[in-house]
């Protein structure tokens, strides 16, 4: 297996991803409860250079963090290429609260989505989709630097 750590390719994207992972954290959760999920067309993974770089620099940018991590990366998926990162540190009990309040919030959101109107979901915070362009939006301005 390819190691990506020195690649410099690996590092510019982890660089681009601290702060997308960082707000993936629910507000006031003091960084705990974190996840990313970005899902690309299988040629533009490709082109970033693959979903084990991605995947690479998606784990790298976490552990920047703190996080302790679990990543997924597959290509061909019915979404594309799919990359997912989840921060999964033991909770304090005094953020678990908060962290299951989110995780509920979260929940009722989906729920409404399945339970509710047809059509596209709308992009809201948190959202794959929205995940999706901001990480788009983030290497394409660190690739242009």
């Amino acid at each position: 297996m390819v190691s990506y750590a020195k690649d410099s390719c690996c590092t510019a994207m982890a660089d681009a991803l601290v702060p997308l992972l960082r707000r993936s954290c629910p507000e006031g959760a003091a960084g705990y409860g974190g996840s990313y999920q970005v899902n690309l067309d299988d040629e533009e993974a490709v082109e970033l250079g693959g979903v084990e770089l991605i995947r690479a620099a998606i784990r790298k940018a976490a552990r920047q963090l703190g996080w302790r991590v679990t990543t997924i990366g597959m290509t061909g998926t019915r979404h594309g290429t799919m990359v997912c990162v989840q921060d999964v540190r033991e909770v304090p009990e005094r953020r678990q609260a908060l962290l299951t309040d989110a995780m509920n919030d979260r929940m009722r959101t989906a729920l409404h989505k399945v339970w509710g109107a047809l059509g596209p979901a709308p992009v809201q915070r948190g959202s794959v989709a929205l995940m999706t362009q901001e990480f788009r939006a983030a290497i394409a301005t660190n690739s242009s630097a």
